[in-house]
């Protein structure tokens, strides 16, 4: 029997502060926009966009990958939270 080929994955993935924690790069570029003449702007949060290329045996498998990575080193569970989606990738 044939072993399956992995597939490969693209993982897009937002890490972002939790809402109760206080955000100063967020305050920065409101301040910033306010001052080039975006009154309107009410609160800017700030974040983190990663790319990932991984190969894995299916879209189940990845995810997994994927959350074990967020949890492990791309995000700080303290202080953030994450959120991604995965798609198969050429």
């Amino acid at each position: 029997m044939p072993q399956e080929k992995n597939v490969m994955w693209l993982a897009k993935i937002i890490v972002t502060l939790k809402p109760v924690v206080n955000d100063p790069q967020g305050l920065a570029i409101k301040g910033g926009l306010h001052s080039l003449g975006f009154g309107g702007v009410q609160s800017v949060r700030a974040g983190k966009y990663i790319e990932i290329v991984l190969e894995a045996a299916d879209k189940a498998d990845a995810e997994g990958q994927v959350d074990a990575m967020c949890d492990k080193l791309l995000a700080n569970p303290v202080i953030e939270t994450y959120r991604f989606e995965v798609q198969k990738t050429e």
